[in-house]
């Protein structure tokens, strides 16, 4: 707690009561961070300091904006939550205060208004207002006027008079007296003949304050308007006001020194207390404020959402149309007809019968149904537009949804726990995410808006807050630091400093740590990193409502364009029980379609993800052997060490595959007991006969959020919903403790039972260990499904798979260079970009006819493999015939992709281009298409090599007139340059293309690096455990996860393969700049080996980068 009077914590028992003949006092202007880069403090920060000073009430009243008011409101109920059960916050000796929600709003005139919501309709003018105001501007803007609450807005007539709010006029004492007055005027004509009117009075001690006290008070006296006290608040502590000038100086994008009268005078806009505020206001003025709150009567809790209608037919109820699509769903699922020869199929079916009825009976009870259907129709209408979609998440683990066809994790597969996703104890809103191909998913988007218009439909807000770097820069700024100072200082701050900037990279970039604006610098940057920086738009979450959503929560316009958001983010929709439909996007299934559609042609006929046959020997060769570049989850390298140690031969392998390298099974401790147990036989397992429904099939170890939950019934006896309560407890515990209660339930039911006690507490601290992070299992078995899929394309057709990824990029764990090496080392055929023959994308070539049929000539099958396999014989294709991979034209940087679509349509209507002129003119390309095609060696059928190209296109006249697109350039011969040599080849090929399809660069720089005899990843593979090896590589990928312990993971590229890298702290630190800074690093270190997981654990680091002489080439690293 804090001093009324100070800024220094004071005891929390202090003596009960209010200090005798201190006034009542409501705060009603009061502006927090979400008024981005005005307030400087955060609103649970307000809320408690109004608290401590015995407010009895506090408004938020954000810039046009109720973004903030979600987390004052659950700051309350919290702090109400433990005076209820008697925690530490029942020694405040002051009464809760009680939130007023409200806006300040500034109108095209220059009157500025504070608007209190009175009641529940007040608050839904007000969310309509707001919307009004910020749908007719730019993101981040508004435009209000005072016509909008005169009846003049379009379709919104009841804004006139802005009925159940209260308003506040906030006069300004440089404006004269007949502008207040002709305000006052105004405003007592609009609002109930002042009834529901005020003239706000903010005396902060500043110059023209006696002016400004005897304006309000003639012009009060004239209109018949009361004086209301009010604070013009913008932090909770005065001591916030050097951060609140930094927002200022931030906001109009000039250092502090040069903002002038800009900044505030003094630190008087923080809550005051109640004893200065009686010696600045008269006690009328003070009691009016009270009477003001008194007539706020409206609290967020009484927000209810309400679901769309029109989903269902005319004579059922959403009940009965739910059942009718999921028995009829169930049909689909487990056809009548086969059960009837195949038991295993029938007793499914009875199961899922007996389970569909157990949750629509719950699913009734909460009254759900609309929203089971509004999902459903989503999935519906983009499966009938092609699109690949799958939900995932808790939803999967429900029958009702695999009927729906919202899900594909078969109940036969999976052990589902539907509680998990829904519990009646929990009465919160369901939360179904559904997975679109994230180059369609803007269709799905449209059609929502399309379906239930922009008036009923937006998108979930994200709070973009700041971090680290971006504090650093703005507060850099703020305080007139050099840009190139602070961008060094920014870019040495990495993900795992965490909010503190070390004095060593400080002086690393020549400033004194204890210089006074260093310290400064340092002080407030740390007091900025998690400020509210601006809105930004949810990958994919929808709210969707029955009438007009902008009643519910203000909307406004996302960036981008046709879209529009809520004010709300996803946590504040959860608080207040608002329930949003998640739409996102995952890159793997718009691969998958791709992969589909081509293996259709291949074969001749239609394939999808059923015609995959499950159990297939050769992949789970090469997914035992971790040969998983580019597969869908086991890809990353902490997943490709464990798939030698975990062999993973079946489907319910893949899926604990998938959840096991997690935080959460790694800090549990799970990942080593569940590998020893998997080699024993289940009664040779040690664990308790009665959890074996939960335990079993993980051979005793929990790994999945449903166990925690199915242990907590079968131990202690915990109903679904309290088992689910614990399971969210355990989620939350670090941040927010409050894991005793269920301790001692869970372990004292479980020593009842006849369990021992260290058992008990060991299952305990393991899910204690795993709560935060762990993964449910219907999430896991949804991605296993994918992981699958996508090895099976990969280990039968590598070139399907390779131009399936190309062109479903940004994807994954992988560059398109790592993948188009790994797809060649696997024998696919690479062919390089070539105007006369590449497609947009990439393609196969020579698929223009199924596999084993005529096809035009030349396009046979292709020759040998263009590099030699890796370390041993890659897997061969045993899908049939594969086709070279033509890349295509998107991959040439800084070629636009409406002008790759004119070079191929141009080519298809004309013909072959004849040479560089007539590509030009054909395809109406400018002078920096030309120049990125002959830079990406492009144009070498029509120039020659890149040298000759570049001279050729700097001859054409690309300038758009009729005159000369319909003439010829005619030079007399042609100059005859050399040819670039192989490393300047492969260096354009980086800078232009990403990827290079000559020699890798490091069997460039082989002889150089063998002075430092350095071996070839190739031949570190032989080593044995325990051997001094040194390796050289381009560093593709960085990662440092938070369950490492500080230790970071490198990993190695050369012209034979990859090396995976051990960083321990202590020799990071000592070559920090060389590990982060470098593109070729060389390790000295020594060779681990376990079997086939192989690592260099780093004794010493070396940044090789000048060899490279400019090789274009990025890292991706992972946090």
């Amino acid at each position: 707690m804090l001093s009324a009077h100070t800024d220094r914590p004071v005891a929390a028992a202090a003596p009960p009561g209010r200090r005798p003949g201190l006034p009542g006092y409501a705060e009603l202007h009061c502006r927090s961070n979400f008024s981005f880069l005005s307030g400087a403090s955060h609103p649970g920060e307000l809320v408690q300091r109004a608290w401590q000073l015995g407010y009895a009430a506090l408004a938020l009243t954000d810039e046009c904006s109720l973004a903030g008011v979600v987390r004052a409101h659950l700051e309350i109920e919290g702090e109400r939550a433990r005076l209820r059960s008697g925690g530490e916050a029942a020694a405040s000796p002051h009464p809760l205060p009680r939130l007023i929600v409200g806006a300040q709003m500034r109108l095209s005139s220059g009157a500025r208004l504070v608007v209190l919501a009175q009641s529940r309709r007040g608050y839904g003018n007000l969310s309509h207002w707001i919307t009004v105001a910020r749908r007719r501007a730019p993101k981040g803007q508004y435009l209000a006027h005072a016509g909008d609450v005169e009846g003049h807005v379009p379709n919104a007539p009841f804004l006139a008079g802005l009925p159940g709010c209260f308003v506040l006029l906030l006069p300004d004492a440089s404006q004269g007296f007949e502008a207040l007055l002709d305000q006052a005027m105004w405003l007592k004509t609009w609002f109930d003949d002042g009834a529901r009117a005020a003239i706000a009075l903010e005396l902060l001690l500043r110059p023209g304050d006696d002016a400004l006290r005897a304006m309000v008070k003639r012009v009060a006296q004239l209109s018949g308007l009361r004086i209301v006290a009010a604070g013009d608040v913008l932090m909770h502590l005065r001591s916030r006001k050097a951060l609140q000038d930094t927002l200022t100086a931030t906001r109009l994008k000039r250092p502090v020194s040069e903002c002038g009268a800009a900044l505030a005078p003094n630190a008087e806009q923080h809550l005051r207390s109640r004893a200065r505020l009686a010696r600045l206001y008269e006690p009328e003025w003070l009691e009016h404020t009270l009477v003001v709150a008194g007539s706020c009567r409206f609290s967020l809790a009484e927000l209810k959402y309400e679901y769309p209608q029109e989903l269902v037919p005319p004579g059922q109820t959403p009940a009965s149309h739910l059942r009718a699509l999921t028995l009829a769903g169930l049909e689909r699922r487990f056809p009548l007809v086969q059960c009837e020869h195949d038991e295993d199929m029938a007793r499914a079916r009875a199961d899922a019968s007996q389970r569909i009825e157990h949750e629509l009976a719950l699913i009734r009870q909460l009254d759900y149904e609309p929203y089971f259907l509004t999902v459903a129709d989503i999935v519906r209408w983009a499966r009938d537009q092609g699109i690949l979609c799958q939900g995932r998440g808790s939803a999967a683990n429900s029958v009702v949804c695999f009927c729906l066809g919202v899900t594909e994790v078969n109940p036969r597969e999976a052990a589902l726990l539907f509680e998990r996703f829904i519990s009646a104890e929990r009465r919160e809103p369901p939360d179904i995410d559904v997975d679109f191909e994230h180059q369609r998913r803007e269709e799905v988007i449209q059609y929502i808006y399309g379906k239930y218009g922009r008036h009923r439909a937006a998108l979930t807000a994200v709070v973009i807050s700041y971090r680290p770097r971006s504090a650093l820069r703005d507060v850099g700024r703020a305080l007139g630091i050099d840009e190139q100072r602070i961008a060094a200082v920014a870019k040495g701050q990495q993900w795992f400093d965490g909010r503190g900037v070390s004095a060593e990279r400080l002086r690393e970039n020549g400033f004194d740590p204890e210089a006074p604006v260093v310290r400064q610098w340092v002080a407030l940057t740390h007091q900025l990193i998690g400020f509210p920086r601006h809105l930004s738009q949810h990958p994919g979450g929808f709210v969707i409502a029955r009438d007009q959503i902008e009643q519910l929560v203000p909307v406004e316009n996302a960036s981008m364009e046709n879209r529009s958001v809520v004010q709300w983010d996803k946590d504040d929709l959860d608080a207040l029980g608002l329930i949003k439909v998640d739409i996102l996007a995952l890159g793997m299934l718009s691969a998958l379609r791709r992969a589909y559609e081509l293996l259709g042609r291949k074969r001749g006929r239609g394939f999808d993800a059923q015609q995959i046959p499950q159990g297939d020997e050769a992949t789970y060769d090469m997914i035992c052997a971790a040969d998983t570049v580019g597969v869908f989850q086991i890809e990353s390298r902490a997943q490709m060490s464990m798939l030698p140690r975990l062999q993973p031969r079946r489907y319910y392998d893949l899926v604990v595959e998938v959840a096991i390298v997690r935080p959460g099974p790694i800090q549990g401790g799970m990942v080593h007991p569940y590998l020893k147990n998997r080699l024993l036989a289940d009664d040779e397992i040690d664990y308790p006969k009665a959890l074996r429904p939960a335990l079993q099939r993980t051979k005793g170890v929990p790994i999945f959020q449903e166990q925690v939950m199915q242990i907590a019934m079968i131990a202690a006896d915990f109903t679904p919903g309290e088992a689910d309560a614990l399971r969210r407890a355990m989620a939350a515990w670090k941040r927010k403790g409050g894991l005793g209660p269920f301790h001692d339930r869970l372990v004292g039911r479980m020593v009842e039972k006849g369990y021992e006690r260290d058992y008990a507490e060991s299952i305990f601290r393991q899910m204690e260990g795993f709560g935060e992070y762990g993964f449910p299992e219907s999430h896991a078995a949804g991605f296993a499904q994918l992981a699958y899929a996508s090895s099976w394309i990969k280990c039968h057709h590598p070139d399907v798979f390779l131009v399936a990824l190309l062109n479903s990029q940004p994807l994954g764990f992988y560059a398109p260079a790592q993948l188009v090496r790994d797809a060649r080392a696997h024998g696919v055929e690479v062919r390089p970009v070539d105007v006369a023959l590449s497609e947009v994308e990439s393609v196969l070539e020579g698929l223009d006819a199924p596999v084993g049929e005529t096809r035009s000539p030349g396009a046979g099958p292709p020759q040998a493999r263009a590099m030699p396999p890796l370390g041993g014989q890659p897997p061969q294709a045993v899908g049939g015939t594969m086709y070279p991979v033509r890349l295509g034209l998107d991959r040439v940087g800084g070629l636009a992709l409406d002008a790759a679509q004119r070079i191929v349509a141009a080519r298809r209507e004309g013909g072959p281009f004849a040479d560089v002129e007539d590509l030009a003119r054909r395809a109406a390309l400018d002078a920096q298409a030309l120049q990125s095609l002959a830079q990406a060696d492009a144009l070498s059928g029509l120039a020659g090599h890149r040298h000759q190209a570049a001279w050729a296109v700097a001859g054409v006249d690309t300038r758009a007139t009729a005159m000369l697109r319909t003439t010829r350039v005619n030079e007399e011969g042609s100059v005859a340059l050399a040819p670039p040599t192989e490393v300047e080849n492969m260096l354009a090929d980086y800078r232009s293309v990403g990827l290079t399809l000559k020699r890798h660069p490091i069997a460039l720089l082989r002889e150089e690096l063998s002075r430092f005899k350095v071996q070839p990843a190739a031949v570190l593979k032989s080593y044995p455990d325990g051997r001094l090896a040194r390796a050289s590589g381009i560093v593709t990928h960085r990662q440092r996860p938070e369950t490492a312990k500080n230790t970071t993971f490198v990993t190695l590229e050369d012209e034979t393969g990859t090396v995976n890298v051990i960083v321990w702290p202590r020799v990071f630190e000592a070559h920090r700049r060389e590990l982060l800074g470098t593109k070729l690093l060389t390790v000295y270190g020594r060779w681990q080996r376990e079997g086939e997981v192989m690592h260099l654990v780093a004794m010493k680091l070396i940044d090789h980068s000048p060899l490279l002489a400019g090789l274009v080439a990025r890292s991706r690293d992972f946090h």
